[in-house]
This record gives C-alpha cells, sequence and structure tokens, in this order.
C-alpha cells in the first residue's frame, strides 16, 4: 500500500473539485452543485485556510497524484467550539483504504491545531456505509442521528465525535 499524504488546498485545486461533483460522488450528499457553487467552494477553501478558521487538504500518493480531499473547519456543536471534518475520494483510488488513513492524519493535524476545540465532529448521511466505516475505524463514537437541509433537501445525517484531548487510541465520548 502505498504512502499517502496532505497538502494543504492551493489555488491549483479546482480541478478536483469538478471531479468530485458528479452524480456519483454526490449521491450521498443530495446530488453535484453548480459551476457557480463550485467555484465559491473553491474561493470558500483558500479564504478559510488563508485565515486558519479551516485546514483543507488534498490527499496526495507518493507520486504527488490527488487521490480526493480532507478538511476540518470551526463550528459550534452542542453548544461548544468544535472542528467538523468532511472528505472524499477519487473513484479510481476508492478501495485502498484513501479517506481512512487520510482521516487518521487529519486527526493528528487536528490534535496539533485544535486551539480549545475539543471533539472533531464528522456527519456523513446515515446510507453512506463507507464514510459511516471511515468514522468507526477512526474511533469516533457514533453519539446521534440528525436531519438537516442540505443543497435543497433533507439529509439525514449520523453524528460522530472524536474527543481530540484523549490519547491518540482511546475512542470518543
Amino acid at each position: 500500500m502505498d504512502s499517502l499524504r496532505l497538502r494543504l488546498w492551493s489555488e491549483n485545486d479546482l480541478e478536483l473539485l469538478h471531479a468530485a461533483n458528479t452524480p456519483a460522488m454526490t449521491a450521498h450528499l443530495n446530488g453535484p452543485e453548480t459551476e457557480e457553487q463550485i467555484v465559491e467552494r473553491q474561493a470558500r477553501y483558500l479564504r478559510l485556510v488563508a485565515s486558519g478558521e479551516a485546514r483543507m487538504f488534498v490527499i496526495e500518493d507518493d507520486a504527488g497524484s490527488s487521490l480526493g480531499s480532507i478538511g476540518y473547519w470551526q463550528m459550534v456543536w452542542r453548544e461548544e467550539p468544535a472542528l467538523e471534518t468532511g472528505w472524499f475520494v477519487r473513484p479510481e483510488a476508492q478501495g485502498r483504504r484513501v479517506a481512512s488513513r487520510g482521516l487518521a492524519l487529519l486527526i493528528d493535524d487536528a490534535r496539533a491545531h485544535r486551539e480549545d476545540r475539543r471533539f472533531l465532529t464528522a456527519f456523513p448521511g446515515v446510507d453512506n456505509p463507507a464514510s459511516n466505516g471511515v468514522c468507526r475505524r477512526n474511533g469516533f463514537a457514533l453519539v446521534g442521528t440528525l436531519t438537516e437541509e442540505f443543497r435543497g433537501a433533507d439529509l439525514t445525517m449520523n453524528e460522530w465525535a472524536l474527543d481530540l484531548t484523549a490519547a491518540s487510541d482511546t475512542p470518543a465520548l
């Protein structure tokens, strides 16, 4: 299995957002975004990385090929400051534990940059077994389920949390 690294998001990474914006890749997210939304997402990633409010990454292999994206951003969860994470992996890189290994790298980064934020959260759709498995394999605890509007329709998500202050081999909550 090749090794992976996380590289901070850059101006040259718009293509990766386009690659992830297919019906198949967005099936668990209520469908693709418009071109305008993709361009805004790119601008938002760059702005949030520059301000320190988020750390968005490209997941790369040894050859420097982009396999997907992962990141985290500041949010309020259960009335306290927290971080939220999300990811995607290109279809040709799926089935190689890229998301799980990328999340393990991201957890280390989040622990180093968490400031006053204790929890890293993730909200994959309840019908997304792959992303829910990524959370489980990385020590997150399933703490609930919620339904919110996302991309114009209701999306029911599992609510996962990882205590960033706990020892790295200790499950959250």
